[in-house]
């Protein structure tokens, strides 16, 4: 992808890189404190020659040891070197203790600026605001004593010869004529001494910064006086840094771009790159590129620190170089199960951890034909698709995508390749690794919530639940309400007594406290149903033509005033008593065929009884499934037996809480769409009905739901 120029912001920068020294060399010092001051080198777990070195310390480069050379190298150019493996794991090196490592440091780092986690030993740091807060409350000039680590600074710009380099240095840190950007620089020099100090304390691990006002600046900083140093690149000293350093050593221009501006333009410094216009750049190089060039030619980078210390993607490969390379389908795949089993875990550890999804699953290689054609130097292509998570998915894919190069690679489409079979190639690397890693959306739970557990957290106990009851109907009832006229004290509701009943009804599953404050709420507005204005006391006998309750509740009723205590029975205003309901609202239940289906009366209830007028009982029937009273009319009264608690009267005859509905008009033809204990009912009446059903309610398309809305006008 060819680099896009960004924009620069116009405000000045604080950006520092810091870079730790020969990092896995210095976490196997850690843990070998022997180590520490002799030539020592990180070696591959690969035994060939010696192993590759990784890492070499700088007492073994002072001896010429270079990280080109391979351990039995090494050994003869510096014979004292102390040669560490890396731990292996799955026949490859596992670099988990390093990455943990390079967590600690990022740690410290982070708890002053915007950190980005550039690779395991390099961090980007956004340090703006912190110098900002520094030169608002202590600015460099009225500093007394700098830190002995800021004044071992390396000022690009600034003269280091002679004796007194650190009182230059501080004169620099002190100037009272710089401007607003100098000033900030000077500050974050300042804030970076102080955090390499702070990583040496807490991790004994030593690093080497740059401070510049752009990532691309400070990357280059970073890396001109190492180990355990700093360096500065002031605005004015940008050219002085750039303009000697070859070409290839800048970001983004050690491949093709960079062969193209040497072999193309001549370009061998960026000095040289310098001499080209922007309009030159673009016309051979495009307009993006042909800017980007430019600018970074003149140390303008407008490249932002992201904030992250996450890494952005996870990746395992191996390399097969010489005789190692791999030449059958069935060694790809065993180290593609290798290299997935790894990624897999570090997916799964991320996604715990950092609560992390990966969404795309990339395949690598490297390859060569084992002929002379001209094809023999073409890239293995890589190849991408959605990630599945699940090691075996991810190996079954990641061998697809193999699959799918090679056919790619060798031109050999639609060509089924056998497991033990070579067709003239051979891989020497193979990679596969894990991108677009985003954060799971707050909220998102996983799939697991919708599935039921044989041992409910919620409720593990029924003590539990029958608090959790409690907890609901004292809030409902708490302080006395009033309903319909009709005074509600708490004192005289026996909520344990309720509580009882309510938690251990028989309702399916133990966790369904939603079903459970619905059914109380049901037994709540019963009761405030079934009282009348008449009841004032404990003590008082109901009276013929003003009862509170239906005879059956009044047996109930007086039953329970026995019982209670005499401070309950002494007081006044306490007419409601929850037990009769929830005894009848039990004994319908163990009648009901099927759990938890109510009768189809309670659908039938008047929500403005004041608005019909009362129809005159001539005759009584008794009906098998339950009791029902015909009126000569031929319409059907609501049963007696079953909604007792919502029929009451205030004087013979007149019905408060029942409603009338024509046995003509229900349609038979509906009745099988109802409940079973429904339908039951419902055929009891219609026996009880000697005449047909009417013709115009047999009518075809008609649904049950018509017969059960009330009309304005019933005789």
């Amino acid at each position: 992808m060819p680099p896009v120029p960004k924009s620069v912001s116009s405000e000045g920068r604080v950006i520092a890189h810091v870079d730790m020294d020969c990092f896995y060399v210095q976490v196997e010092q850690r843990k070998q404190p022997e180590l520490r001051g002799l030539p020592t080198a990180v070696i591959q777990y690969n035994s060939w020659k010696g192993g590759a070195l990784i890492a070499v310390s700088y007492e073994a480069r002072k001896c010429g040891v270079k990280r080109s050379m391979r351990g039995d190298e090494a050994k003869k150019v510096c014979p004292e070197i102390q040669l560490v493996q890396v731990p292996v794991s799955r026949g490859k090196a596992d670099l988990n203790t390093y990455r943990a490592a390079g967590s600690e440091v990022i740690s410290v780092l982070a708890k002053k600026g915007r950190c980005e986690r550039a690779s395991i030993d390099e961090v980007y740091l956004d340090l703006t605001d912190a110098a900002e807060t520094m030169l608002a409350e202590s600015p460099p000039e009225s500093l007394e004593d700098a830190d002995d680590e800021a004044l071992k600074s390396h000022i690009i710009g600034l003269s280091e010869d002679g004796t007194n380099a650190k009182e230059k240095v501080k004169n620099w840190f002190c100037r009272s004529d710089a401007d607003h950007n100098e000033k900030l620089l000077a500050c974050g020099a300042l804030i970076v001494a102080q955090l390499r100090i702070q990583v040496l304390k807490e991790t004994q691990f030593t690093c080497s910064a740059g401070i510049a006002h752009n990532k691309m600046l400070a990357k280059l900083a970073s890396g001109m006086n190492k180990p355990a140093q700093q360096t500065v690149v002031p605005a004015t000293s940008v050219r002085e840094v750039l303009m000697p350093l070859p070409i290839k050593k800048m970001k983004q221009l050690g491949g093709k771009l960079g062969d193209s501006l040497q072999n193309d333009l001549g370009i061998k410094t960026v000095g040289d790159l310098l001499q080209f216009s922007m309009e030159r750049l673009q016309e051979r190089y495009g307009v993006n590129t042909g800017t980007w060039l430019w600018n970074i030619a003149r140390g303008i980078s407008g490249e932002e620190v992201e904030g992250r210390i996450l890494p952005k993607s996870h990746g395992s490969g191996k390399t097969f170089p010489g005789p190692c390379a791999l030449k059958t389908i069935g060694l790809v795949e065993h180290w593609l199960n290798e290299l997935c089993e790894e990624l897999g875990e570090r997916l799964v550890a991320d996604l715990e951890q950092n609560k992390r999804i990966a969404h795309t699953l990339t395949v690598n290689a490297r390859a060569y034909k084992q002929s002379s054609d001209t094809d023999s130097q073409k890239n293995f292509p890589s190849k991408s698709c959605p990630l599945r998570y699940g090691t075996a998915k991810i190996q079954e894919d990641a061998l697809n995508l193999f699959h799918a190069g090679l056919r790619e690679y060798m031109g050999s489409y639609g060509v089924k390749v056998e497991k033990n079979q070579n067709n003239g190639w051979a891989i020497t690397a193979l990679s596969v690794s894990a991108s677009k890693i985003v954060a799971i959306p707050s909220g998102t739970c996983t799939i697991m919530k919708f599935f039921p557990s044989q041992n409910p957290v919620c409720c593990t106990s029924s003590q539990q639940s029958k608090d959790s009851t409690m907890h609901e109907t004292t809030n409902f009832v708490s302080s006395g309400s009033s309903h319909s006229g009709y005074e509600i004290n708490s004192a005289s509701i026996e909520l344990t007594m309720a509580r009882e009943h309510v938690v251990e009804d028989g309702i399916p599953g133990t966790c369904q406290l939603e079903q459970k404050r619905k059914l109380w709420d049901e037994v709540v507005s019963s009761v405030m149903r079934d009282q009348a204005p008449s009841c004032s006391s404990l003590n008082e006998a109901p009276t013929q033509g003003t009862s509170c309750l239906s005879a059956l509740e009044s047996k109930c009723f007086s039953e329970k005033s026995q019982a209670e205590p005499p401070r309950l029975q002494s007081e006044q205003h306490q007419c409601l008593s929850v037990r009769p309901v929830l005894e009848r609202q039990e004994q319908r239940r163990k009648k009901s065929k099927v759990q938890g289906t109510s009768s189809i009366l309670r659908f039938l209830k008047s929500s403005d009884n004041s608005k019909h007028k009362q129809t005159e009982v001539l005759q009584e029937a008794r009906v098998p499934s339950s009791s029902a009273s015909l009126s000569v009319s031929g319409e059907a009264e609501l049963p007696t037996a079953n909604v007792a608690e919502d029929v009451s009267r205030t004087d013979g005859n007149e019905m408060c809480g029942g409603w009338s509905y024509n046995v003509n008009e229900i349609d038979p033809n509906v009745i099988h769409e109802l409940p079973l204990q429904i339908q039951e009912e419902v055929r009891s009446w219609l026996r009880q009905q000697k005449q047909p059903p009417s013709p115009k309610s047999s009518a075809s398309g008609s649904t049950i739901t018509r017969y059960f809305f009330p009309t304005k006008s019933m005789k």
